[in-house]
């Protein structure tokens, strides 16, 4: 979802809002969701909002009933256009004032639930998002962890992939900014910084997930961007990582 689990700061009993705009969201990666949002917390309340007479959303039909997900149905009330969007931002702030949730997950690539999520944040909730590889920045910015559907998650790690992605990651000057910083503020004397804390200041400031960027722990990256040293220390069962700036 994982190795530094970008230092969320859920417990795995926190209880979590899962809302699905099913026309913006694709079915086929629902058991992905669920299996990340476990990592997170238990996701008692789990809605989905369409207009389920429409042919487009039979694939979410299809996996309702199997990952117990309760259909909100809303009929287009113009040709073109739906009442899901508000329908699912009525239900978040309910929840929001009436259920004892830490955590929403919105599933949808729609920039115009980005206020929304900004309220939530500013109530000091935790928001993922997921949503395809078109999902506006702002949307993507706003939530506390994004991660894109569009993507193989499980066959990013591949090795021609991961020394695609150092390469391309290296001219990011923002991403480089921000692992530069994080590093700097978690680090000793000596300038090393266990990776604990580094990815805990790097999640702090915006959304962030290293498979994102083709690799499965937050030490790969490190590890695959020659700018830093990485040193693995043992002590009994327990490894510790550390990384520090070149």
């Amino acid at each position: 979802m994982p190795s530094s689990a970008n230092n969320f700061t859920s417990r795995p009993d926190d209880s979590i809002a899962l809302l699905i705009d099913a026309d913006n969201a694709p079915a086929a990666k629902i058991d992905f969701i669920i299996s990340e949002l476990a990592t997170h917390g238990v996701v008692n309340i789990r809605k989905a909002y369409g207009n389920w007479t429409k042919r487009s959303l039979s694939g979410w039909e299809k996996v309702l009933h199997e990952y117990a997900i309760q259909p909100v149905q809303h009929f287009d009330l113009v040709k073109g256009k739906n009442a899901t969007d508000m329908a699912l931002l009525i239900d978040a702030m309910d929840i929001l004032y009436t259920k004892d949730v830490g955590t929403f997950c919105l599933v949808s690539s729609d920039c115009d639930f980005t206020p929304l999520i900004l309220r939530l944040r500013s109530d000091g909730k935790q928001v993922i998002g997921f949503g395809r590889n078109n999902t506006p920045d702002p949307f993507v910015n706003a939530c506390t962890r994004f991660l894109y559907l569009d993507e193989d998650n499980g066959s990013q790690t591949q090795a021609k992939k991961k020394e695609s992605s150092a390469n391309q990651l290296k001219g990011n000057t923002k991403l480089m900014n921000t692992l530069r910083r994080a590093v700097k503020a978690a680090a000793d004397e000596d300038g090393w910084a266990a990776l604990g804390p580094v990815g805990s200041h790097i999640s702090n400031q915006g959304p962030f997930d290293h498979r994102t960027y083709g690799f499965s722990k937050l030490s790969d990256m490190f590890t695959a961007i020659d700018l830093f040293e990485v040193k693995k220390s043992k002590s009994g069962s327990r490894t510790t990582i550390r990384v520090r700036l070149k």
